[in-house]
């Protein structure tokens, strides 16, 4: 690791995510590979979109994913108190794969092959309450970092959190690093808040080469 990769390494680096959110899940694949090329490991943690909008007067088409939210979200809390800290990112990786890239719908099914992948009980597809106060414990914290006028995804770089970032597509190499380094650098000043411009396109996904071959 360089001098200057040291110096921009945090202490802890944290992300909150709906497994449903296409934001977060580009956000999650720069901050894997920025994580592995620095040596450090994220805590992932689970917001709920479900959560956040709940009492809210949403447009139609967005309120019917809310239920689909809630699901994953509370599947993935579920995951984690069953299966410790490593269930968590293994299982968004395994359901994200299936909602994002291949855009799937069949939440059933898709959630019975993310379970079996991973190793997890087949029984955690079950949708339970359960762990509900788990799941909004660490919404909250979440909120309680950035405010409740965000969304997903949620960083925090030591103590100070952001919303987002949020990026299409997802930078590489050289780019995720400096894209991190900036973020790190905005970390550490204490009175930066916000800078913001409006997207220009939506979430662009990149295919991965297994499922090129796949294709081809």
């Amino acid at each position: 690791m360089t001098d200057q990769a040291s110096q921009q390494t945090p202490q802890s680096v944290r992300m909150w995510f709906d497994p449903t959110c296409p934001w977060a899940w580009m956000t999650s694949r720069w901050l894997g590979e920025v994580a592995e090329a620095r040596g450090f490991d994220v805590d992932w943690q689970v917001m709920s979109l479900a959560v956040l909008n709940e009492g809210r007067d949403l447009p139609a088409d967005y309120a019917a994913r809310m239920p689909r939210s809630m699901r994953m979200t509370r599947l993935v809390t579920a995951a984690r108190a069953a299966g410790g800290d490593a269930a968590v990112k293994q299982l968004y990786d395994a359901l994200g794969e299936r909602i994002h890239h291949q855009k799937r719908k069949d939440d059933d099914a898709l959630i019975a092959e993310a379970l079996a992948e991973v190793g997890l009980d087949a029984g955690l597809a079950e949708e339970t309450d359960a762990h509900d106060a788990t799941l909004r414990g660490t919404h909250q914290a979440a909120i309680d970092l950035v405010g409740d006028d965000v969304g997903t995804p949620v960083i925090a770089v030591d103590e100070v959190a952001f919303f987002g970032p949020v990026i299409s597509p997802a930078p590489k190499g050289a780019d995720a690093l400096r894209l991190f380094d900036g973020i790190v650098a905005a970390a550490s000043i204490d009175g930066f808040f916000e800078l913001k411009r409006s997207r220009t396109r939506g979430p662009r996904f990149e295919v991965p080469a297994e499922a090129e071959v796949e294709a081809a």
